[in-house]
């Protein structure tokens, strides 16, 4: 009887120890993706949940409770609600009152009513309605004020629970396994020391800015296509005879010739019949090119005229992200056609028409008479141009959801009302009053956001049942033997932010929570210092573009280059960083 029982223990041992292996595999496969690949995030943790399903590692049952956790559901509602907020006028009637001749105190009122706004509306659309009066101010360049504009949003989103969707997915976690989310108000003790203290070094280190003056208000650096059409007077003829190098602001770096490309130029290159001819430089002169025979701009293929032109930057999560300009029917979606693209100081190649479309790219659209009257221009862009503004609410209706808004956080924070309900009523309420409507509520609507929640909800599932987390802990063990518990936790802080450097703010938090959660646990000290510390790691994107939605938002807008974040932002990382992991152990002990 022995032998059996024997066998059954090492089948069942073998199938544990594969289960892990499998679940190790799926997120080690996730991490590298986020890392190397260019892919969307909520595709990748997507596939990583199906792979756990299809394999047996999770039921429908942990699926369909992951996906209505309640602290992910507040966090749809909110995002939602944030379609009404974006109304209100109580900022853009600020925004004209901030800048003024000193920079420090520029710098200094900018900051502190970015981040007092950012605590309680979403700091996008924050960010969105500042930028261009700032871009526009007649005293310092945009150079020196966008990137504290950034960065004063990042700050002040960690103020409040629903101050940014980090904080939210942290308490979603911890409501998951504990059956209680973070309170509205927790982060407050150290988020508010935290905040001022990076407000202030942004004020002292303000020489650290790049002043690129005036110039750099210039629209610069486009990828701009045109094609040779058959029978024009050019084909035959050399860049050089054609004038192509006498444009002054434009200038031909490339040529796509059936579908091979032609880089560098040479004067002495002829051109062929539907050349595809790539330039770049300043937009705004563009007109150059119509003096050419023959040469046609991608807009005028598209029916527009390029002689009105608007400037947009795509926002993440936009519907043409990840697309193609072909692919993705633009004209007919927004009534524009996009004659120039730019993207973050990096080299664009290729046919204007197949670039595959990024978020922050900055584009330059030749507008059709319908296109500022789309009610999915905010969805997609922020556009700088203060003549596209959505429609502001009358001052009653402001007041009426202000004071709700109000009402609503003030009895979350008492412990009077569940904050999903409050904001139920506000959503509601803005359905009644006209605020906000059904077909923009579901444009709106956060799919990716979901799917990465509900995804990573259902990969920690699988790494607690399956016992990863456990043997993870158990492999780590000797080196955290005789290591103080606050050292444990500044790891696991450093460890968040440079996952959200590298990757984004929400995929790090997903990510580090439940090793994090797991070692307090192992450690027998309360978990709250640690989800404390993945919460606050998570957003502390100050060293490059890419970790926090705002950093991309302001990249082209302010002429940034990658060491501007690095050089502006470590002394800021480092003041906001050393605060946090001070206060959480008092705060929170350990």
């Amino acid at each position: 009887m022995a032998m059996p029982r024997v066998s059954l223990g090492l089948s069942l041992l073998l199938s544990v120890v594969m289960d892990q292996l499998l679940v190790g595999v799926i997120v080690a496969s996730l991490i590298a993706a986020l890392l190397l690949s260019r892919w969307r995030s909520s595709w990748l943790f997507a596939a990583a949940m199906l792979a756990c399903y299809l394999f047996g590692v999770v039921d429908e049952r942990v699926l369909l409770s992951k996906a209505t956790n309640e602290g992910l559901i507040t966090l749809i509602l909110l995002i939602l609600v944030s379609v009404g907020l974006e109304r209100l006028p109580w900022l853009s009637s600020l925004s004209q009152r901030l800048i003024v001749p000193s920079l420090a105190t520029s710098i200094s009122r900018l900051a502190l009513i970015t981040a007092a706004f950012s605590a309680f509306v979403n700091n996008t659309a924050v960010v969105t309605t500042l930028a261009t009066s700032v871009r526009k101010n007649r005293y310092h360049a945009a150079s020196r004020l966008l990137l504290p504009l950034s960065y004063a949003a990042i700050l002040g989103g960690t103020l409040t629970l629903i101050g940014t969707s980090t904080n939210l997915i942290v308490s979603s976690f911890l409501q998951d396994v504990s059956g209680e989310g973070i309170a509205f108000f927790a982060f407050l003790p150290v988020a508010l020391p935290a905040a001022l203290a990076g407000i202030v070094v942004m004020v002292v280190v303000r020489r650290r800015l790049p002043d690129h003056g005036e110039a750099d208000l210039v629209i610069e650096d486009y990828l701009v296509e045109a094609e040779v059409q058959p029978g024009s007077a050019m084909i035959g003829n050399s860049v050089f005879e054609n004038g192509l190098r006498e444009l002054g602001e434009l200038f031909l770096v490339e040529i796509v010739r059936n579908g091979n490309l032609i880089s560098p130029v040479a004067p002495t290159d002829r051109l062929q019949a539907n050349d595809k001819l790539i330039f770049s430089g300043d937009v705004s002169k563009v007109s150059k090119l119509d003096r050419f025979d023959g040469l046609k701009l991608y807009a005028v293929d598209e029916g527009l005229m390029s002689s009105n032109m608007t400037e947009v930057v795509l926002l993440p999560g936009a519907s043409v992200v990840g697309r193609t300009l072909k692919d993705s029917g633009f004209r007919a979606r927004f009534d524009a056609a996009v004659v120039g693209v730019k993207r973050g100081g990096q080299r664009l190649s290729g046919q204007l028409g197949s670039l595959v479309l990024q978020a922050g790219d900055s584009m330059m659209l030749a507008t059709g008479p319908d296109f500022r009257a789309r009610s999915n221009l905010r969805r997609n862009f922020m556009v700088v141009d203060d003549r596209i503004e959505g429609a502001k609410l009358p001052l009653g209706i402001s007041v009426f959801i202000t004071v709700a808004l109000f009402g609503a956080v003030t009895l979350a924070a008492l412990g009077q009302l569940p904050l999903i309900k409050g904001l139920v009523f506000i959503l509601a309420a803005m359905l009644a009053l006209g605020v906000a409507v059904g077909r923009e509520l579901r444009r709106r609507f956060p799919f990716d956001m979901w799917l990465i929640v509900s995804s990573a909800l259902v990969l920690s599932q699988a790494m607690t049942d399956t016992g990863l987390v456990k043997s993870l802990l158990l492999a780590l063990e000797p080196v955290l033997v005789g290591v103080p518990g606050l050292w444990t936790l500044v790891a696991i802080y450093i460890l968040t932010l440079m996952l959200t450097e590298l990757m984004t703010n929400n995929a790090a938090a997903a990510l580090m929570f439940p090793l994090a959660y797991a070692t307090a646990l192992d450690m027998g000290v309360d978990p709250m210092a640690f989800v404390m510390a993945v919460a606050f790691g998570a957003s502390a994107s100050f060293l490059t573009p890419f970790g926090y939605t705002t950093n991309l938002m302001v990249q082209n807008l302010g002429g940034y280059r990658r060491r501007d974040y690095w050089r502006f932002g470590w002394p800021v990382s480092l003041a906001y960083s050393a605060t946090v992991l001070v206060l959480i152990p008092r705060v929170f002990p350990l």
